[in-house]
C-alpha cells in the first residue's frame, strides 16, 4: 500500500528541529521514531499519532480524530486523523503533541547483537 509522501513530507518539516528523529516502513506507510520511540505516521492519506492514553478521550472529540483500528479493536493511545485534522496549524499540533508524547518516554534501550557462538570441535 502507497502512502501519501506529500503528508510524509509536511511531517518531515514539522519535525525538522527535533533530534534523534529515525523514519521506519511500518503498517504498510512510514512511521517517524522519537528516542526508540514511535510518535507519528502515516498510512494511506491517513495521519497516525501515538499520544498520551490518559487524554485520548478528549483528543477523539477534536475534527478529523478517530481511533486507530487495525485489527477490529481500538488499539488505547494511538489514534488516526484525517481531513479538516491535516490542514496547516490542526497538523502541526498533531504532530506536537504525538513528539512530545514520545520524548515524554524513557528513552530505549539498544538492542544487544548477538554473537554467533562457534561450535568447538
Amino acid at each position: 500500500m502507497a502512502y501519501d509522501e506529500t503528508l510524509a513530507q509536511r511531517i518531515r518539516t514539522a519535525l525538522a528541529s527535533r533530534k534523534g528523529v529515525v523514519e521506519k516502513k511500518m503498517f504498510g506507510g512510514v512511521a517517524f521514531m522519537i528516542r526508540g520511540h514511535m510518535s507519528c505516521g502515516v498510512v494511506g492519506e491517513t495521519l497516525m499519532v501515538r499520544i498520551d492514553p490518559e487524554r485520548e478521550k478528549t483528543l477523539l472529540e477534536e475534527p478529523g480524530a478517530r481511533p486507530m483500528d487495525f485489527t477490529g479493536k481500538p488499539m488505547r493511545g494511538f489514534l488516526h486523523v484525517e481531513g479538516i485534522g491535516l490542514a496547516g496549524a490542526a497538523l502541526r499540533r498533531w504532530v506536537k503533541r504525538a513528539a512530545d508524547f514520545a520524548e515524554s518516554r524513557p528513552p530505549k534501550a539498544r538492542p544487544q547483537r548477538r554473537t554467533r557462538s562457534r561450535p568447538t570441535r
